[in-house]
């Protein structure tokens, strides 16, 4: 609960394990691959990309179902989730947890979390996941790293600095790969994405292009590099949700009569033989 909100709601954490400071957090509803990417783009803009990231082995993190397509075959890996796939492509080394004893760090924040910013939430009247979330990262996080942050013991850096020109929003975002359909539109989690004409009215019909929900809600839809749409935010916002694959079965015939094509001759043999069987009574 949030002060004296009733109901659950869960807390996203990021700290430096070098540290102990508290980078970012996030207030939600649940555990998801949202709050997570909200904490990678505030900690991108705030300090840069970090060298490695330390963290469960929980599914928003790292894919544990065993369903394989063909593309993967071929490619001879799964595709990572939303979360890893940002991971990827900032270069970011991931150090997956074996147990929570590992995390050691992690969860003496969540304990101190727990025992102090419940408290504090509750004093100052806040009510909302929203309200937490601007308070823990206002002038708690502040207070916090001035009573608990240390020091590094090592100087090597454990950042590195943004990439000049690298799009943020469009990095910690769910991607999705899809075929634009002959009437020049994307058709993904039930919206439907209309493109406008190219150059001399050029269409876009069968194309693949890279679509991506922004953590705001917006759409943008890409042929490799080129922005061919982006659409407004929702005038509601509400929680994203990683649109399922879709895993195809092969279909096995059951109970299935397979029919032969017989030549006349086949056909003559055929009744001739059936005709000399001998017949039981």
């Amino acid at each position: 609960m949030v002060g004296n909100q009733q109901g659950q709601c869960n807390l996203t954490a990021v700290i430096d394990d070098a540290t102990g400071a508290l980078l970012h957090g996030v207030f939600t509803q649940q555990e998801d691959a949202q709050s997570y990417l909200i904490c990678l783009r505030q900690i991108l803009l705030e300090k840069g990309i970090p060298l490695a990231l330390y963290m469960d082995r929980h599914g928003i993190f790292r894919r544990n179902d065993d369903h394989w397509s063909l593309e993967e075959q071929l490619l001879g890996e799964q595709t990572p989730t939303q979360v890893g796939q940002a991971l990827r492509e900032l270069g970011i080394e991931v150090i997956f947890a074996l147990s929570p004893q590992a995390k050691g760090r992690v969860e003496r924040l969540f304990n101190t979390l727990q025992d102090r910013l419940v408290q504090e939430l509750r004093l100052a009247g806040i009510t909302t996941s929203e309200a937490a979330t601007t308070f823990l990262n206002g002038p708690f996080k502040v207070d916090f790293n001035t009573r608990f942050a240390k020091p590094a013991r090592e100087t090597q850096p454990a950042w590195r600095p943004l990439p000049k020109g690298l799009d943020v929003d469009r990095v910690c975002s769910f991607h999705y790969e899809a075929t634009v359909d002959n009437d020049n539109a994307v058709r993904i989690a039930g919206t439907i994405l209309d493109i406008a004409p190219g150059p001399r009215h050029r269409g876009y019909a069968k194309a693949r292009v890279d679509v991506r929900q922004l953590l705001d809600g917006r759409w943008r839809v890409y042929l490799k590099d080129k922005l061919l749409l982006e659409t407004a935010p929702p005038l509601l916002q509400a929680p994203l949700r990683t649109t399922r694959r879709r895993h195809r079965k092969e279909k096995t015939p059951t109970n299935q009569k397979i029919k032969k094509t017989m030549t006349r001759d086949e056909r003559i043999r055929a009744r001739l033989t059936h005709a000399s069987e001998p017949r039981h009574t």
